[in-house]
């Protein structure tokens, strides 16, 4: 990763009684989420990143000199930034056309390369029959998809969310997702998103910076940080592990979509989908279980070879495995959380080869199935 294709955020310093030492490197593309418990320090370095804070340390963006240790701190008002808050704090005296609008250059961008254009938008965020309404005719989730599109439309280089969805209720939040992900699948813009829900980061993220008290103690792909037992995640109760993978058919009688992903192939119930399209698959850890031998028939449609990478104990009863799939395994990892006592009547251990049962597969609403 070169600094010209990425995200580099260092800070160190002390902010009343609460003390900030954190850094990552992230690729200026997709999706990364900072996630941690609530007060360890994430919107502290969002605030970092967009000279809301200033305190010392290193900023770059592709290859952009934000704030360097020589002194150099660009204001945030010359930082090509959009940033969406928990509220939407949409200008009520305006319609939802002219909130959108508010933030945009003055001068016309929209034969600009790269730019964000107004009608791109407005479709990918569902909100074109509310362009001329008042925001205070709007629900939650509208407003704040008219608050991510104003900070879009201010054409910045890198988008920061902190907490975006967190004043909605759940039936809220998980019909603003998918309009998220068509941002990320249709739109080259780099996302920094802060949240505190991991079923957020499941469902957008693409790279992940793990916080705890101040300290950054994981970066990188979020399947990489999900599958490592030394963090926290491998070792939570709904632990799961997110990767992508490729149509490769329909079964449209049974309701079943085969997938292709690093190592082997899984069937998950799905509507069909077009082949080649890529989905997001998240396994849950409790949902794998493993067998020394290729077992017979049985309504488990998902076995697949692998081989064990580690195990850690998490308590007097249970174990987290990882296992990587494929017979050389080499492919995606899954984690299998199962008794102790089946570890060791098993004789399992790693490095040993063996199969993964998976119980259940779910998939991510794919790009065709929101209306």
């Amino acid at each position: 990763m070169t600094a010209t294709h990425a995200i580099r955020a260092q800070f160190r310093g002390t902010i009343g009684k609460f003390a900030l030492d954190a850094g990552f490197t992230a690729p200026a593309k997709g999706v990364t989420a900072l996630f941690g418990p609530s007060g360890c320090g994430k919107t502290t370095v969002l605030r970092c990143i967009a000279g809301l804070l200033r305190i010392n340390g290193v900023c770059e963006i592709d290859g952009e000199v934000w704030q360097d240790q020589n002194g150099a701190f660009l204001p945030t008002h010359k930082r090509p930034l959009g940033y969406v808050f928990q509220e939407a704090s949409l200008f009520q005296h305006l319609s939802v056309r002219r909130n959108l609008l508010f933030g945009a250059p003055r001068h016309d961008s929209s034969g600009t390369k790269g730019a964000i254009v107004f009608d791109e938008v407005v479709e990918l965020l569902g909100i074109t029959r509310l362009l001329d309404r008042s925001p205070r005719n709007l629900s939650g989730g509208e407003r704040q998809r008219v608050a991510i599109g104003r900070a879009l439309l201010s054409q910045p280089k890198l988008l920061l969310m902190d907490e975006p969805l967190s004043a909605l209720d759940r039936a809220t939040k998980n019909e603003i997702l998918p309009f998220l992900e068509r941002l990320r699948d249709h739109l080259n813009l780099p996302v920094v998103y802060i949240t505190h829900d991991i079923a957020e980061v499941e469902r957008l993220a693409d790279q992940m910076v793990l916080m705890e008290k101040g300290h950054v103690i994981g970066a990188g792909p979020l399947e990489d940080l999900q599958s490592d037992p030394s963090l926290p995640l491998a070792t939570a109760r709904d632990a799961a592990v997110s990767f992508e993978g490729v149509v490769q058919a329909s079964e449209e009688a049974y309701g079943l979509v085969t997938l292709k992903l690093r190592g082997g192939v899984l069937t998950a119930p799905a509507p069909p989908a077009p082949v080649g399209e890529r989905r997001r698959i998240r396994v849950i850890a409790s949902d794998v279980s493993l067998t020394r031998e290729a077992p017979g028939r049985s309504s488990i449609l998902n076995v697949l070879p692998a081989r064990i990478v580690s195990m850690k104990p998490l308590d007097t009863n249970e174990v987290v495995v990882v296992v990587a799939l494929g017979s050389d395994g080499t492919g995606a990892r899954l984690l299998s959380r199962m008794m102790r006592k089946s570890w060791g009547e098993l004789g399992l251990a790693e490095g040993m080869s063996v199969y993964a049962q998976v119980k259940a597969v779910a998939l991510a609403p794919g790009r065709g199935e929101l209306g």
